[in-house]
């Protein structure tokens, strides 16, 4: 099962995953952690189902694998994130990444 931790804001600008739960890890404004997000990431896996956590860039799904994995379920990140890592100009989607390796998305 896929999660997206990433923002709203994030998934309406830059795009989604179909299918993909949208639960933020941090949440605008000022990031601040999601107060429930342990309550939510419970409720929407499975028992006995694997998770994997979706982020920008790789960062904050670690954070939420590792608080998953705290809460009792196998899970997983996904490094390079939704948009992959910034190149030598600081732009991101150019290498690595969801989109890049043309997995499916969305634009709002």
């Amino acid at each position: 099962m896929l999660v997206d931790v990433r923002s709203d804001a994030e998934r309406t600008w830059v795009g989604f995953v179909p299918g993909a739960v949208a639960l933020a890890w941090k949440q605008w404004p000022g990031m601040v952690i999601n107060a429930a997000f342990d309550e939510n990431l419970k409720a929407a896996v499975p028992a006995g189902k694997k998770v994997a956590l979706l982020c920008r860039s790789g960062v904050r799904s670690i954070a939420a694998a590792q608080r998953a994995t705290e809460l009792g379920l196998e899970a997983y990140n996904i490094l390079e994130g939704f948009e992959g890592d910034p190149d030598a100009q600081a732009h991101r989607g150019q290498q690595g990444g969801w989109r890049f390796h043309g997995l499916p998305w969305q634009q709002s």
